[in-house]
């Protein structure tokens, strides 16, 4: 029996950008696009080009995508303009995008109060702007706003403005429930109607997440016929978010309901990879993950001490509805040193890490973890920083280099020109073998400073880091006060585009930079089989 496909729509970057504290830079949207093209979803919506210069900037060129649509966001012809006049839309038909993604609305009361406009004219902005986008070559979708509000006010006019687009050419037309209040059961009889009217491989869903149920409605305007889902990574959203495709995407591949049915474009290999993506949108953010997020949470496989544990350790089924390792997460049972040890080898399994399971190190090893974790330490967000632990506990890595001392002074001067900057110089010294080489370097800042210092000269393996740069630092503070701890992330890269995390943890923000950065050149020299 074949399977209907369903697309799955991101609004990351646009509807996910109105989150309260998230400001995505040109260099976060590229990233994330990537992220979501290699994850496998169908459509990545970018922004509204011409809102602002970022979006306007990320359009002016395509991304190089191999599976994903690239689609720009905006309004419909506003009323009393005619398609060929209109700014916006025309910043739409010139954005370097495969797909255009029009938000007209779709409730009566919306198009009185908010547009003060006709119903005529509303349908009439709905076909031009549909009309004009096609004819320009694009894919067309129209994101019907206020649609289930709408509905229940004037279920004659939001069908019009439906089948408006739909008529008009448009691929998609996606019901929307912009104020996040409508509940599931309502859900699935609206749509169940709608498709009488439009075919359901032309309609999509929108859920806002205002009464917790974004990920509930959108499953159930797929039961009712929907054939795309419109959501975001870790359910950001303005408000309360949107639909969490983090949550949709093992539901829709791993419960039988949908898996049976309905086929989306992210693969068994590549949901593997889910976890990862939410803490990598989270580190770009400077946001704590949440704990508690289903399948990708840190605690969405954990089991404490007692009968639950008992009998996940006998079967893990007793207690988790999925394999943790389906999503990339992973189990984790607080029962004892020997689930300790499980954990862990499970960690150096991932990574490659080759031992021996009689090994007593092990054990120094997860206790080493448990003390580090509970400083502030967070290795699944550092990968290279584990694996370098592993190694030393194990007893793998050289000491290529010691550092015998750093020192970094900030000084803020007026320049040649009059204008008052504000200048880091770091000064390290190393031993290389016996050889004491010490280096000075200016930066932009402190660690800026450092990192430069610490990579001039390292002697006989300079040559190892030539290709190494810093691409990413990033800053928490994991208590409150002038005390606070700080956790830093560094992400580095390689001359072949590979890429890795370190982390470091201190009072002190120069000593924990300075932690992540000594454990990336590390890194690189493991990596690079430079001999001790």
């Amino acid at each position: 029996m074949s399977r209907e496909r369903l697309y799955l729509f991101d609004t990351t970057l646009r509807d996910g950008a109105q989150t309260n504290g998230v400001d995505f830079t040109l260099h976060d949207k590229q990233i994330i696009a990537q992220m979501l093209d290699e994850l496998g979803i169908d459509y990545v919506e970018g922004g509204y080009p011409g809102a602002n210069p970022t979006d306007t900037e990320f359009f002016a060129e395509k991304p190089k995508l191999e599976y994903a649509k690239f689609t720009a966001f905006g309004m419909t012809r506003r009323p009393g303009r005619s398609a060929s006049n209109d700014p916006g839309l025309a910043a739409l038909i010139e954005a370097k995008a495969d797909a255009i993604c029009f938000v007209a609305k779709s409730s009566a009361y919306q198009v009185r109060v908010a547009l003060e406009t006709t119903n005529e004219e509303n349908l009439a902005s709905i076909c031009d702007s549909v009309a004009t986008a096609k004819a320009a070559g694009r894919e067309v979708m129209v994101d019907c706003e206020h649609f289930f509000d709408g509905y229940k006010e004037n279920a004659d006019f939001a069908l019009a403005c439906a089948k408006a687009a739909y008529d008009s050419g448009a691929r998609w037309v996606v019901l929307c429930d912009t104020n996040g209040g409508t509940m599931p059961h309502e859900i699935e009889t609206i749509v169940g109607a709608v498709t009488k009217h439009i075919p359901g491989s032309h309609v999509g869903i929108h859920a806002h997440n205002d009464t917790e149920q974004a990920v509930a409605n959108s499953l159930a305007a797929v039961r009712a016929g929907a054939r795309q889902i419109q959501g975001t990574l870790n359910g950001l959203g303005e408000r309360c978010g949107n639909a969490n495709l983090c949550s949709l995407i093992p539901t829709l591949r791993l419960k039988s309901e949908f898996a049976d049915a309905l086929e989306i474009g992210v693969t068994d290999e590549k949901m593997a990879t889910l976890m990862k993506v939410s803490r990598t949108l989270d580190d770009m953010l400077n946001r704590a993950p949440n704990r508690h997020a289903p399948y990708v949470g840190e605690s969405a496989f954990v089991t404490k001490t007692g009968i639950h544990a008992s009998a996940v350790l006998k079967d893990p089924q007793t207690y988790e509805h999925v394999s943790p390792e389906s999503v990339g997460n992973h189990r984790k049972v607080l029962v004892s040193d020997q689930a300790g040890r499980s954990n862990v080898m499970a960690e150096l399994d991932r990574a490659g890490i080759p031992y021996e399971k009689s090994d007593p190190k092990l054990a120094r090893l997860v206790e080493e973890l448990k003390e580090r974790e509970a400083a502030g330490f967070a290795y699944e967000s550092a990968d290279a920083s584990f694996d370098l632990l592993a190694r030393r506990t194990l007893g793998r890595v050289p000491e290529y280099f010691k550092v015998e001392q750093f020192d970094v002074n900030v000084e803020q001067r007026y320049n040649a020109n009059g204008q008052r900057i504000t200048v880091a110089l770091a000064v390290v010294k190393v031993d290389v073998a016996g050889e004491r080489l010490i280096s000075a370097a200016e930066g932009n800042g402190p660690v800026n400073a450092l990192d430069v210092a610490l990579r001039k000269d390292l002697g006989k393996y300079q040559k190892y880091i030539e290709g190494l740069k810093l691409i990413d630092y990033r800053v928490r503070i994991l208590n409150g006060g002038t005390e606070a701890v700080t956790r830093v992330l560094i992400e580095s890269e390689d001359e072949n585009g590979e890429s890795w995390t370190t982390i470091g943890v201190s009072p002190n923000i120069i000593a924990a930079s300075f932690q992540a950065l000594m454990d990336s050149v590390v890194y690189k020299l493991v990596k690079s089989g430079a001999p001790a």
